[in-house]
Formats: structure tokens, sequence, C-alpha cells
């Protein structure tokens, strides 16, 4: 895990063949926040790009490289002292040509905050 103590998984859950639902809780301490920003904390894109990277390989039991990123949208600022639990809905298929592609949406409460699209190579 790139993102040390950064959140710890509450619950996993799958509802379905590709489909999984997993609530995290985002450490509003780390040391990331203290730089984005003082006062302030935002929760930076690139650490959900990770967060959802991490997961997909804990799903999938296999290290992965993000191909390509696409509809890659942020729909609401995460500020982890105030909605420190995120809940991940993850659909995830690997293709032919054994990629993995995930679709993504991230919420805290009823609150969409990130989708995105993207698809993965094994390495």
């Amino acid at each position: 895990m790139v993102l040390k103590d950064f959140y710890k998984i509450l619950s996993e859950e799958k509802t379905a063949d590709s489909k999984h639902t997993i609530t995290i809780l985002v450490n509003e301490k780390h040391e990331i926040f203290k730089g984005h920003f003082p006062g302030n904390p935002i929760m930076p894109g690139v650490c959900m790009i990770q967060i959802i990277k991490d997961l997909t390989e804990k799903i999938t039991l296999k290290t992965l490289m993000i191909q390509t990123l696409t509809n890659v949208k942020f729909m609401a600022l995460i500020n982890p002292e105030v909605n420190p639990e995120l809940r991940l809905e993850l659909d995830i298929n690997v293709t032919e040509d054994d990629l993995i592609k995930v679709k993504n949406i991230t919420y805290f409460n009823e609150t969409v905050a990130l989708k995105l699209s993207t698809v993965y190579k094994k390495i």
C-alpha cells in the first residue's frame, strides 16, 4: 500500500458477480492533510485514484498499473474532518485481452464525491 496508514477498510461486500461495495475510514490526521490544506483538509484526487487501485488489487489479487483513466469527475470535495467515512462502489470486469476495467462511484453519506472509469493492466 503506497498510502501507509491513510485509510482502513471498515467493510467489504460483494454485491454481484463483478460489483463490490467497500467502506473505508480516512485517517484525518495523516501527514498528507498537513499540506493539502492546513486548517482546511481536502482529499487529494490522486489519493482517491490510488485508493481505487489498491482496492482493485486487493479484490483481484493482482498487481496492477493504470493504463487509462476516463470520465474522472470530482463531484464534491472530501473533507476528512467532516466526512472521514467513504463508500466506494466498484464494478470490476476482466476483458478478453486480460485488462481489468473498473467503474467507480465514491460517496460520503449520500453525496457522490467521485465518478471514475479506469483500465488497469497486470504487471
